[in-house]
């Protein structure tokens, strides 16, 4: 969900998370990490950006960042350079 849809979109996800009171929030997907990322990701986020320039693989760091009320628990490589993040209610 994060990378196909506008940043706006990752901010109200927190956002409404925090508001319900969810304890945890589970992403999983391709991300950057400090600006390095497998290059299936990087031309996965071109392809992305050519659909819709709103869309793209996010750097880590900033969807840490949009948490507001969260903080960032895990970070657990999966398959296919893909990524679960688990935050957790701070």
């Amino acid at each position: 969900m994060v990378h196909i849809s506008p940043w706006e979109s990752t901010l109200g996800l927190f956002a409404g998370a925090s508001r319900l009171d969810v304890p945890v929030v589970y992403l999983y997907g391709p991300y950057v990490v400090d600006g390095e990322t497998a290059p299936s990701n990087r031309d996965f986020d071109r392809s992305l950006r050519g659909r819709d320039p709103r869309w793209g693989v996010r750097e880590l760091r900033d969807v840490e960042t949009a948490a507001a009320g969260f903080a960032l628990a895990a970070v657990i490589a999966m398959p296919a350079n893909n990524l679960s993040l688990v935050f957790r209610r701070v």
